[in-house]
């Protein structure tokens, strides 16, 4: 099975329309996975809920990546996340991350720290809002 990357794995949580949120998550995500965004950990049931919430807001975006390296089971990034909210206003977050593989390719740990680049104030929260 190929590895996932953060590029494919944000295109199907949030910007994939038709794709199931379980199915999406299948696809990159072992079931024991867990992730700290900005120091706080969530499992992967409320990693979903945050997906899940950010489904009924996000109405287009995009991911770019302007760093990535993946060293055995190790994956590390540096990329932009670019949201238009179905408000109509834009939410720009820089991502540093880090992870883990599982064997099958799947991620099993992200830690990231955000920055947000453009946006409400009141969106400052979003990379881990539920």
């Amino acid at each position: 099975m190929p590895r996932t990357d953060i590029t494919t794995a944000l295109t199907d949580l949030l910007l994939t329309p038709g794709l199931s949120l379980d199915d999406a998550a299948e696809r990159h995500f072992t079931p024991d996975y867990r992730q700290r965004t900005d120091g706080e950990w969530a499992d992967r049931t409320e990693f979903l809920a945050h997906i899940a919430h950010l489904r009924t807001i996000v109405a287009t975006g995009t991911v770019e990546v302007h760093d990535e390296l993946a060293n055995g089971d190790h994956y590390a990034d540096r990329h932009t996340m670019t949201i238009t909210k179905n408000d109509n206003t834009t939410v720009r977050m820089e991502v540093y991350l880090f992870a883990e593989y599982a064997p099958d390719g799947r991620f099993r740990r992200i830690e990231e720290t955000t920055l947000m680049l453009e946006g409400n104030h009141a969106d400052r929260n979003l990379g881990s809002a539920r």
